[in-house]
């Protein structure tokens, strides 16, 4: 005889709300009917071993669709329900079988996957009737449970003979018009089962079944197809994985067609327990440069598919590593739809971060080839990180970073940088430039080669804002060549500069005038040796720091200040002493092109091309009378 009984009033409230608000995407109620079914197979092995009145089985979980009767059924042979227990967990929202299962048994080697016992009522959203038919083998008889998920539910014996339960969803009408656009019949569709079985629930321990349509050149057939592979790569035994298989994996999991560069499997177990699978590309994804791209490793709890782009497991100087985390400690909202941010979620992101950074210095120190094709591709990536937040994770990205040098096109560490240093050497140099070409022809550049010091090549845009947060490299200061006072000058060097500038301090001084506005200072050089005339910057702003930021928007009134330094011994400054000697006024003329000069020189836009090209025209046609 049925007995109908009503929802608790609190009940009814949050059936509406599974219903409506708590999942995202409709598509979740078929993993958690598959959890649900995993969960009671699990149940029944475990009690098997120790009651003789439970019978083991050949464990399955089978999906049969009905596209006439609109129906789709989920069917398990695991532990079935007493009349007791459907009350209790069908007719309660939010009772946990699972859990009060796990803890009245206490079986730590148990993986029971569902958490919540709403799992169950993620069905209505796709189902406008819902039915249970069950049997457990410590009830006499099977029980049908059904409702139509609004305020009651009723319970009936039924004459079944099998241990287990199938779940008869009758689905939804479809709703097409302008404001809803639902097709509740892809559900019942083989392509959808199959496509929903392999993102959510590929790696339930259980073969999820289907009686699917086969057909060739002669006939067409059906047969049993199992739509899951039951046991995920990263839960199989290190030894018995093969290079290839993860490489595989790799490949058809993320949809790359090159095999990884670096392969990362590690095992946690102890306060916290997981399981990480994390690959590195050998190339960046198309967008990987973007604002488009997003990073984050897919999130599975205990073999079932969460989420698909954690952003919180990777930290930003990662977002290359690509790969999955399954853990069973993690906490899952009410839908498991998406993480609760807890402790646990932090401490397996450290963990990873500390992995990933080990796994790069191991490959930096012992197999130099492989990491430099790594840092070829992702270099910008760690710089930035070492930039971003005003340069809180220097100190654990700085070993990582590479340069070429002016000496070597290999490159180098900071570490190795120092190394061979010269012992009276100060400062860590570096010079900044499009490429090592340009930047070795800079005229900045003389002192060094002439003093055989090696200066780190930075080609990067973001090279420059990095090193204004690294400041430094186990105390040894960074300097610029470009920029501030000239270093590897002599006092007998100092001295005769000192002299010289006393001594045509009134061309200076002249020179400085015709150039107001333009350069904050002109001065004689120590730097310069084969070139005539070079710009550098004062302290702050780089030159380098101003063709960058001119290139963002509302940036364009950015500016360095600029010091325009001459070469005393060279021949253009004993010509311009005769033209200064002969006639004062027309060194002007010859200021704004030295000036404009050092502009070409170090990369940088004319301020007026039309007015430079007019005083080089007008110097030619004079030096032909």
């Amino acid at each position: 005889m049925a007995k109908t009984q009503s929802f608790k009033t609190e009940s009814q409230k949050l059936l509406h709300l599974m219903t409506h608000s708590i999942y995202t995407q409709k598509e979740i109620f078929l993993r958690e009917l598959i959890s649900n079914a995993s969960d009671a197979i699990d149940k029944r092995h475990y009690l098997s071993l120790t009651d003789e009145k439970i019978p083991q089985a050949e464990y399955e979980i089978w999906l049969t669709p009905n596209e006439k009767e609109r129906t789709l059924q989920i069917s398990d042979n695991g532990i079935g329900f007493t009349e007791e227990e459907l009350i209790e967990n069908l007719g309660t929202i939010a009772q946990s079988g699972s859990k009060a299962f796990m803890e009245k048994v206490e079986a730590k080697d148990l993986s029971i996957i569902g958490q919540f016992g709403v799992g169950f009522y993620s069905s209505f959203m796709v189902a406008k009737e819902v039915v249970v038919e069950t049997r457990s083998p410590y009830a006499t008889t099977g029980y049908r449970w059904s409702s139509v998920g609004e305020d009651s539910y009723t319970i009936e014996e039924l004459d079944r003979k099998d241990i287990g339960t199938t779940i008869t969803l009758y689905l939804r009408d479809d709703e097409k018009d302008d404001e809803h656009d639902e097709d509740f019949s892809t559900y019942l569709k083989e392509y959808t089962l199959r496509r929903l079985v392999k993102k959510y629930s590929d790696y339930v321990r259980y073969p999820i079944n289907m009686m699917a349509s086969k057909s060739d050149d002669k006939k067409q057939s059906v047969e049993k197809e199992t739509l899951n592979q039951m046991i995920p790569i990263w839960k199989r035994a290190k030894a018995e994985i093969k290079e290839e298989d993860m490489h595989d994996f790799y490949k058809h999991h993320f949809n790359d067609y090159e095999n990884p560069l670096k392969v990362i499997h590690t095992d946690v177990e102890g306060m916290l327990t997981y399981t990480a699978l994390l690959f590195i590309p050998k190339k960046p994804a198309y967008d990987f440069y973007s604002e488009h791209y997003e990073k984050g490793l897919q999130l599975y709890s205990k073999g079932v598919f969460i989420q698909d782009k954690n952003k919180d497991l990777l930290p930003d100087y990662f977002k290359f590593v690509k790969g999955l985390v399954d853990s069973s400690d993690i906490s899952l909202n009410i839908s498991r739809e998406l993480l609760q941010q807890d402790r646990q979620v932090k401490k397996i992101a450290s963990h990873l971060e500390k992995k990933i950074k080990n796994e790069l210095e191991s490959m930096l120190q012992n197999n130099r080839e492989e990491y430099i094709e790594f840092y070829e591709n992702y270099r910008i990536t760690l710089k930035y990180g070492i930039y971003d937040q005003f340069g809180l994770n220097k100190e654990k990205l700085q070993d990582l970073i590479m340069f070429k040098t002016s000496q070597s096109d290999d490159y180098i560490t900071l570490k190795e940088y120092l190394d061979r240093k010269k012992e009276d050497q100060k400062a860590i140099y570096y010079a900044t430039g499009k490429n090592k070409a340009s930047i070795m022809a800079l005229p900045q550049m003389d002192v060094m080669k002439d003093k055989n010091v090696e200066v780190l090549i930075f080609t990067d845009d973001i090279d420059e804002f990095m090193i204004q947060m690294m400041q430094n490299y186990q105390e040894i200061p960074f300097k610029s060549v470009q920029q501030g006072e000239a270093d590897f000058v002599d006092d007998t060097k100092k001295a005769d500069l000192k002299k010289k500038e006393k001594e045509n301090k009134d061309i200076l001084k002249a020179i400085k005038k015709a150039l107001d506005g333009k350069v904050k200072d002109v001065k004689l050089s120590g730097r310069l040796k084969e070139s005539a005339v070079c710009l550098v910057s004062g302290e702050g702003l780089s030159l380098e720091m101003e063709k960058i930021l001119k290139q963002m928007p509302n940036q364009t009134e950015v500016k360095a200040d600029r010091i325009l330094e001459i070469n005393p011994d060279h021949d253009l400054f004993i010509a311009l002493k005769k033209i200064y000697e002969k006639d004062e006024n027309k060194i002007g003329d010859y200021a704004s092109i030295l000036y404009h000069q050092a502009l070409l020189i170090e990369g940088l836009p004319l301020d007026n091309p039309h007015e430079f090209a007019s005083e080089l025209t007008k110097l030619m046609i004079e030096s032909s009378k």
